[in-house]
């Protein structure tokens, strides 16, 4: 389960038998089921682009070379280890994949602020979120694909820099980061496990990650002023002290961050999984804020935006030169939200403990178009598409393409309407293309793009195969709760 369709013995250096129930490690100690923080050093990059001067060129690299962390070589990498670190080309007309790991630390006061000060949570370096971001190499589309904490997998014999950790069976995924770091005694040990864990489950070949903690996305998130948030239902979590309303909130770094880490709060479910879909639309609604700066009449605020970034996060040798991601930023400041895809990785419970998950046979669909570097939608016009088509791609349709409109949505509370159904057919269907969302007969909403399922009291999707979460209805969501066009 779980894993690339390799038989056992190709398995290498199978340390660890086979178990039935999983391995207790580090990563089940703590209770706190919490989100740590999202790597989004790629924001400050996108929004930093046009401020890049000589004059704070010297403060900027510095910053960058002190985040530096090496991958350290795994026997499952097809590349040596010059190659995993050698500088990335952003001009190379290559897709670029980096694994995003958000870490969960209560180091510092900034972390202890957020994620508490239990004496159990202390010295724990746990790996919450992560998800694969794939730049496309015309630099026209992203992907975003989240991994649940929770998914019981089984992992290869990896390197940490104090020696090898075995392989094993049967593993919550999250635990790899942390007996990595337990075992290494840094982020190189943590991160460079967890790649090659996600390099074996997906049969890709990433090199790249960025790390980032509790307070860093603090941070980047007050350096853009914070950032608009369109909730379908009241939020309360005695858990986190979140206390939000429903319609548009405008919230600061660590109320955003709180959002995004809740699972106790009314309006989800205590899943993991629905917890995703509320952090790929926290990214979503970031990047567009930074995007929708003036380089050059706010220069100072994007400047500390980037600044803020840089500082709170540690990335992989080959991303970590000024030039390389100023070039990568550059690549990308023409970049359409409309094509930046996200889902959750098809998911069901894992036969051993409902609480947890495993992969679903639905989940090659998505590894193969990330192996290929497809986006995760078609790049179709979705109005011909049936609505009751198969879920194959599973991805989140905020702000996708159906009626050709590519107007950013992004923090606009204006009083329009849902706007009139744009089609109908003979089963008494219809499709509203501002929301993209198709009615059926009986009142099921049907999200265009992925063929899911929608909520309409929270606006999540449902796979329609497997009834997992695999993201948020965000367009439904702002045009239907908060008015916007």
């Amino acid at each position: 389960m779980a894993r690339r369709p390799e038989h056992v013995a190709d398995l290498p250096n199978l340390g660890w038998r086979r178990s039935n129930m999983p391995h207790h490690t580090l990563g089940y100690r703590a209770t706190h089921k919490v989100f740590t923080g999202i790597s989004l050093a790629i924001v400050a990059v996108l929004a930093f682009v046009g401020t890049f001067a000589a004059a704070t060129y010297a403060d900027i690299s510095k910053t960058i070379d002190d985040g530096k962390v090496p991958v350290i070589k795994q026997g499952t990498s097809g590349k040596s280890a010059e190659e995993a670190n050698k500088l990335i080309d952003p001009y190379a007309n290559q897709a670029i994949d980096i694994l995003l790991i958000g870490q969960d630390t209560r180091d510092g006061g900034g972390n202890t602020a957020i994620g508490g000060d239990d004496a159990y949570t202390q010295n724990l370096h746990n790996s919450d979120t992560v998800l694969i971001m794939q730049i496309s190499a015309d630099r026209k589309t992203i992907n975003l694909v989240s991994l649940p904490r929770d998914l019981m997998v089984d992992t290869p014999s990896c390197q940490t820099t104090n020696g090898e950790i075995p392989a094993q069976y049967s593993v919550q995924f999250n635990s790899i980061f942390a007996n990595a770091y337990s075992i290494g005694g840094d982020v190189a040990s943590a991160a460079s496990c967890t790649l090659n864990a996600v390099n074996y489950m997906s049969g890709m070949d990433i090199t790249n990650f960025m790390v980032i903690d509790f307070a860093g996305l603090v941070k980047m998130i007050d350096a853009i002023g914070g950032v608009d948030i369109c909730l379908p239902t009241d939020m309360v979590d005695s858990y986190t002290n979140l206390n939000l309303k429903r319609g548009m909130n405008h919230l600061d770094g660590a109320t955003a961050t709180q959002y995004a880490r809740t699972r106790h709060a009314t309006g989800t479910d205590g899943s993991d999984t629905m917890r995703t879909t509320r952090q790929q639309y926290l990214i979503k609604k970031i990047i567009s804020t930074a995007l929708s700066k003036n380089y050059f009449t706010q220069t100072s605020e994007l400047y500390q935006l980037a600044k803020a970034g840089l500082e709170s996060v540690q990335m992989s040798a080959s991303l970590a030169d000024a030039m390389t991601l100023a070039g990568l930023g550059m690549s990308l400041k023409d970049f359409d939200m409309t094509h930046l895809y996200s889902q959750t990785i098809p998911v069901v419970p894992w036969t051993q403990d409902a609480n947890r998950s495993q992969l679903a046979d639905g989940a090659e669909a998505v590894w193969e178009k990330l192996r290929n570097h497809q986006p995760l939608v078609d790049q179709t016009d979705s109005s011909s598409k049936d609505s009751g088509s198969d879920n194959s791609n599973g991805s989140d349709n905020s702000g996708d393409t159906n009626s050709g409109d590519t107007t950013d949505n992004s923090g606009d509370t204006n009083s329009s309407t849902n706007g009139s159904a744009d089609g109908s057919t003979s089963d008494g269907s219809t499709y509203n293309a501002q929301t993209g969302v198709t009615t059926l007969a009986d009142g099921t909403l049907i999200d265009k793009e992925t063929g899911g399922i929608i909520d309409p009291e929270t606006g999540a999707i449902r796979d329609s195969a497997t009834g997992q979460f695999i993201g948020l209805a965000n367009r439904y969501i702002e045009v239907t709760y908060c008015g916007v066009k």
